[in-house]
């Protein structure tokens, strides 16, 4: 079986694979969780080095695979920068290709930050785009005003807010919304038959409230995982 670790700030989230087939994700999970199971490889994909060493020593045994920029995959990075893209970003884009091969995908991840990521049908990654995730926005209207209150349940709102807390919730979600089909309808007319996936935190919520037809794959980072993994091991 193969095992996939994403090893973020707050949490650490993993899934089996046999092959292809994803048979089941653990979340906030430790080593010592997973060591009655028969591991042959494992992927780690960590924001800290150390964590990712936590998991090897459990895993002796297994094919063990530290992912980052240099790690290769399957796909052609026209990225200016490689080094400074994001693991979370390239597995995304990774799995995409996985579910809709050989078609213009757009990734949408709506977590903390929301980033849009373009790979074309000929599995040339193209880029996209940074913005603010729904919370950060809230919380930057907080931090960076004098009286502006800090909106922490984020729901569907009203265009026109008729309080300061529902004015805040309309310009936040209303706002984040219209930014998302703007985008998503600019990269439609560029890219011809543009499957748009979406990931993430909030992927539920945006799925809800987009009028674009969107898929939602709550566990591509690790679909993207497992084929990095195999990937290499066909090398």
């Amino acid at each position: 079986m193969n095992l996939t670790i994403d090893i973020g700030n707050t949490r650490t989230k993993a899934a089996l694979f046999e092959g292809s087939k994803l048979l089941h994700v653990f979340y906030k999970v430790l080593p010592t969780q997973l060591t009655d199971y028969k591991i042959d490889n494992v992927i780690v994909s960590s924001v800290a080095q150390a964590d990712g060493l936590k998991w090897k020593e459990a895993f002796g045994l297994a094919n063990y695979l530290n992912f980052s920029q240099q790690t290769p995959v399957p796909f052609r990075n026209h990225y200016a920068t490689p080094h400074t893209l994001g693991l979370d970003r390239i597995a995304a884009v990774v799995g995409a290709m996985v579910l809709f091969p050989q078609k213009n995908c757009l990734v949408i991840d709506a977590g903390t930050c929301i980033t849009f990521d373009l790979v074309e049908a000929s599995a040339d990654y193209r880029g996209g785009a940074i913005s603010a995730g729904l919370h950060m926005r809230a919380n930057a209207l907080h931090t960076f005003t004098a009286r502006l209150p800090l909106v922490e349940n984020l729901s569907p709102t009203p265009l026109i807010g008729t309080s300061t807390h529902e004015a805040i919730l309309s310009g936040i979600v209303n706002g984040t919304v219209a930014e998302l089909e703007g985008i998503i309808g600019r990269y439609e007319q560029q890219y011809a038959d543009l499957q748009v996936l979406i990931c993430g935190g909030d992927a539920a919520f945006f799925e809800s409230q987009l009028k674009k037809t969107i898929f939602v794959v709550s566990d591509l980072v690790h679909i993207g995982l497992n084929r990095i993994l195999e990937y290499n091991n066909e090398l």
